[in-house]
């Protein structure tokens, strides 16, 4: 039972009490040396038996960004195209329902190896096969240096949306070994892993990989142009200390720590100068990505699966203190929305947040920016062409509100991974709301199972339509509001990220 044939080899995993692991099986192959900045490619097969009882690598990144508990860093290399699985130990009687999570962290940091994102009490509580995976991150994996190719050495685009639809073949061609349904694959994410989410709703060659959908705090319109790509990635060039003549040799043999470093840099120098602009994304490169997501969905060119899609009250909380990635304040704000339009863009939204300029309607509505505002636009995209379920997550323990978060972004995934009842979760609502957060945790795991067995949540959750839009408000005590704030979403209509420049 835990060795299992793949189409590459035997890999052997683990038993933990009642559930079966698999750790950092390749899909594609290590793509270093020469396979750095090509598409994902097949792994060559294996004799013997592979272990796969330990975690590999995670993606290129900081240090602090691979942590995977307290004081407790993964070590990073390119060589990082591994995914890994959960499934329960008892044999079923008919093929279990797969689903597939993609990790957040803005693309440029996040491991499938987080402590978080064991899939094992998922996969117990709704009998079904969890897999998480890796791919490439920041520079190596959403910077196109395409315009540096020469005729010996070629620079792929979209190299990290690339391996999440190679991650997806894998799990086609071998789920079902390990008891899952390839015929029943929901993709889920989180924050950047959302939007890889959206993204792959709108990549021609994931048709047919997976057939349901939900995105946790997607901030679903990054799309970066074809030109944008170009001038982003001209300055991580700079940033390498080449010129372009230079780059194609540079890129090929320098030191992957140095690739790294340039591109963080480069993406510090652009949120600083630019806020509201994100050039660390998927690239509207024509062919691999021919439409941005946003625009693909709402002319109905995605595919059309069933989607749950929604955001957190208070997502910006958690940037205001620990990350200025997102524009959370007066002057950000301001420089914003004075590039997203017309001069009565920030006249609208303005108004509509009573408070403003106050910092605490300031990171509401930086929060809602970057996350809220396009997810609303996903949803009445998608919704005209398939079932689309949305949600908003209101409640947080009393210990996250003392410590000024509220419902802010990622505190959904305790639940949905069933942290509750975890050290965590048990340290998160020991002064009071723990029965909140455990009933928001059966809230979160029954529509979530639910949906990837039948492609609907419960019964009492309506699809989303703009004619009602309506809206599952996850709370201690949840409910269904038709079109909640209203006046700002209004506000927003229109509103897009500015270009970067």
């Amino acid at each position: 039972m835990l060795d299992i044939t793949t189409a590459e080899g035997v890999v052997r995993g683990l038993r933990r009490r009642r559930i079966l692991q698999w750790r950092s099986i390749p899909y594609a192959a290590p793509p270093v040396g020469d396979l750095r900045f090509r598409a994902p490619q097949p792994v060559t097969p294996w004799p013997g038996v592979r272990m796969a009882t330990e975690y590999g690598n995670a993606a290129m990144q900081t240090r602090d960004g691979a942590r995977i508990g307290p004081g407790n860093p993964q070590a990073t290399s390119e060589d990082c195209l591994t995914l890994n699985i959960s499934a329960p130990a008892e044999p079923a009687n008919e093929p279990r329902p797969v689903m597939v999570f993609i990790h957040g962290g803005g693309y440029v940091f996040g491991t499938s190896a987080l402590r978080l994102y064991s899939g094992a009490r998922l996969a117990l509580r709704g009998d079904v096969v969890v897999v998480t995976l890796n791919y490439r991150l920041g520079g190596f994996g959403y910077v196109d240096f395409g315009e540096f190719s020469t005729p010996t050495r070629k620079f792929d685009s979209n190299l990290g949306l690339r391996d999440q639809v190679a991650a997806l073949e894998w799990v086609r061609r071998n789920i079902a070994a390990f008891g899952g349904d390839p015929g029943n694959v929901t993709i889920f994410g989180e924050s950047a892993g959302a939007h890889a989410v959206v993204s792959l709703l709108a990549t021609p060659s994931a048709a047919g990989l997976f057939h349901r959908a939900i995105a946790q705090s997607a901030p679903a319109d990054w799309a970066v142009s074809a030109d944008e790509a170009r001038t982003f990635a001209r300055r991580c060039v700079e940033r390498l200390g080449a010129t372009p003549e230079q780059a194609a040799e540079v890129l090929t043999a320098a030191p992957a720590n140095d690739i790294r470093k340039a591109s963080d840099r480069a993406l510090g120098e652009v949120l600083a100068a630019q806020p509201g602009s994100y050039p660390i994304a998927p690239q509207v490169d024509g062919d691999f990505l021919p439409l941005a997501p946003l625009e693909a969905i709402r002319t109905g060119k995605a595919h059309a699966v069933p989607l749950i899609i929604g955001t957190n009250h208070n997502e910006a909380a958690l940037f205001k203190k620990w990350d200025k990635s997102l524009p959370t304040t007066e002057s950000q704000l301001h420089l914003a929305l004075g590039r997203c339009g017309d001069q009565d863009v920030e006249k609208r939204v303005v108004a509509a947040y009573p408070g403003y300029p106050g910092k605490a309607a300031a990171v509401h509505m930086g929060g809602d920016f970057v996350f809220w505002r396009p997810t609303i636009a996903v949803a009445e995209g998608h919704s005209r062409y398939a079932p689309t379920y949305m949600y908003r997550f209101d409640f947080a323990p009393r210990a996250v509100h003392l410590a000024g978060f509220g419902p802010t972004h990622a505190l959904e995934l305790i639940p949905v991974f069933g942290g509750v009842d975890s050290l965590i979760g048990r340290g998160l609502g020991v002064v009071g709301g723990y029965r909140g957060f455990l009933s928001v945790q059966r809230e979160f795991q029954d529509n979530w199972l639910a949906f990837a067995r039948d492609g609907q949540p419960r019964q009492d959750w309506p699809q989303y339509s703009e004619e009602r839009r309506s809206t599952r408000i996850i709370d201690a005590t949840s409910r269904v509001e038709v079109d909640p704030d209203r006046s700002k979403r209004l506000a927003w209509d229109g509103v897009r990220v500015p270009e970067m420049v």
